[in-house]
């Protein structure tokens, strides 16, 4: 690699990427500007931010070496994420997040559910969750950076993990979510051409369509025989229906984060710092497009490397990178493409890690700041000149470092799956019934809640194998790694989770006439209608 033209190169993007923050801090006048970039942020790029924060290094480097292991099977996750990720996300729950929002003069994801169902409680359970659990997937989008970056760049991990974390930090404190959305949207158009020309590559590395993709069904017989013992069916196919595999692909991977999408607290936020619905509309195409490239090049890369390193090598890609996924898609990289493309993909992998870990960083800081501390009364802590919302961003950048140490190899996409879907089951009730439906009572939203995150977090200790072997406290507390057989230890708590969670919310909102929305509307707490 020279260094020499790699340096100016990155020098410029990081020039460009000061200067948007910059102008983001310069923009930044009133707590809502900060919050909520003032509401009037142009749809595109709100889009390309949206998309941004959605699409990081857990995508590309996690997901991309998964669908390497798993094959062409992860693109009904591709599927999912335009369709509910962008589409029911913007057009539909966007526009009446939107008016929400504004009805309710709610700046966080926390405060829209707690104002809207009149509770603190649900504003600072909200917010604890997020500012709690949100570092696990914080850690490995900054695990995926800082991978590429040991890889391509031959540089120690440490340093590629602490000079991230540094960048993201002065980002988002001087910024506030304006820094963070104009800086999100140049690394989305970066991203976007450096997929674009790797899925041309890959394509022509291979043979084309046709025969890459026939020449990788014509391995079948090359798929190591543990994982056909757990369903593999080829690197073309599904996994074998019911079987082991399959229940990781379809309820961990594709429905996990498929579901999850929609009650993702940092992709909420960006519908609220838009003008109006045609804004959001808009918006789609634009996301749509670049969810497509990403997410479809990046699972149909994956996959397709097995042929490159079978036909260059000898071995299959989980082969070559010695059994840890997160680093094929890296070591793809390196043997595949010229130099001036590991220039571009290193602006891209750097575009990727630090608009999502901003975006989740500004997420954990106003959880901290805003719903939880002033919710609570606490304006200030230790007399500190810097806000508290300030303060949990610097708090967040360093929980998410300590994480990436702590947290064992080829962790990216199972810790994504693992905030998507606890996400789902603990927001998504309460978050569709807060617009939806009138009857949703404040009880229910809180009920609903506890038993999604509580049930969510006994699956993974119990339950669901992968976490709850790596935990060990079932080990410990009962003598083995589940307390259920499989398929339980496969299925992933998403599943019953979420059903549950629902279940409760129904339940208990039908039964409790005491707080509905309607009586909440005569006290004032709910504006029914919407003034623009």
């Amino acid at each position: 690699m020279n260094f020499a033209v790699l340096i100016p190169i990155l020098l410029v993007y990081m020039g460009i990427m000061s200067w948007l923050a910059y102008y983001g801090y310069k923009k930044t006048v009133t707590e809502s500007d900060y919050l909520v970039g003032g509401r009037n942020i142009h749809p595109a790029v709100m889009a390309l931010s949206y998309g941004a924060t959605f699409i990081s290094t857990s995508a590309i480097v996690g997901f991309g070496g998964v669908s390497a292991a798993h094959g062409f099977s992860l693109l009904w996750l591709a599927f999912l994420n335009i369709v509910l990720g962008i589409f029911v996300a913007f057009a539909i729950f966007g526009t009446k997040i939107r008016k929400l929002s504004l009805n309710l003069n709610a700046t966080t994801f926390p405060t829209l559910l707690g104002k809207r169902y009149d509770s603190k409680f649900i504003t600072v359970f909200s917010g604890c969750m997020i500012f709690i659990l949100m570092p696990a997937y914080t850690s490995i989008v900054l695990i995926g950076g800082g991978r590429f970056l040991q890889e391509s760049m031959s540089m120690n991990f440490n340093l590629a993990l602490i000079l991230l974390a540094s960048i993201i930090a002065i980002y988002v404190v001087t910024g506030g979510i304006k820094a963070v959305m104009y800086t999100d949207a140049f690394g989305a158009v970066v991203m976007l051409i450096g997929m674009a020309i790797f899925l041309f590559v890959t394509y022509q590395a291979v043979g084309g369509i046709i025969d890459g993709h026939s020449g990788l069904s014509a391995m079948k017989d090359l798929v190591p025989q543990a994982l056909v013992d757990q369903g593999h069916q080829g690197w073309t196919s599904m996994p074998e229906f019911g079987s082991p595999l399959w229940w990781t692909i379809v309820s961990t991977i594709i429905m996990g984060v498929g579901i999850g999408v929609l009650a993702q607290p940092q992709l909420a936020m960006r519908c609220m710092t838009v003008k109006d619905d045609r804004a959001l509309y808009r918006s789609v195409l634009v996301g749509g497009i670049f969810i497509f490239f990403m997410t479809g090049a990046a699972f149909v890369i994956g996959p397709l490397s097995n042929l490159y390193f079978y036909e260059n090598t000898g071995e299959i890609a989980l082969t070559a990178a010695k059994g840890n996924v997160d680093l094929i898609i890296p070591i793809f990289i390196n043997q595949l493409m010229p130099d001036w493309f590991i220039y571009l993909f290193t602006l891209t992998l750097l575009s990727a890690t630090i608009s999502t870990i901003s975006s989740l960083i500004h997420v954990q800081a106003t959880a901290f700041g805003q719903d939880i501390l002033k919710t609570l009364g606490v304006r200030s802590l230790f007399g500190s000149k810097l806000s508290p919302s300030r303060i949990g961003v610097l708090i967040g950048v360093i929980a998410a470092v300590i994480l990436a140490y702590l947290l064992p190899a080829g962790i990216i996409a199972q810790a994504t799956a693992f905030w998507f879907g606890i996400c789902a089951a603990g927001f998504l009730p309460a978050l569709i019934g807060a617009l939806y439906w009138k009857r949703a009572t404040k009880a229910a939203a809180t009920a609903s809640m506890i038993v999604g995150f509580t049930v969510s977090i006994i699956g993974f200790l119990f339950l669901h194998l992968k976490e709850a072997a790596a935990i060990g406290l079932s080990q410990s507390l009962f003598g083995k790694a589940t307390v259920l057989p499989f398929p339980w230890t496969h299925i992933d708590p998403l599943f019953y989770a979420l059903p549950l969670s629902a279940a409760v919310f129904v339940v208990v909102s039908l039964l409790d006439k005491s707080t509905s929305v309607k009586k909440q509307a005569e006290k004032g707490t709910i504006v029914p209608a919407v003034s623009e």
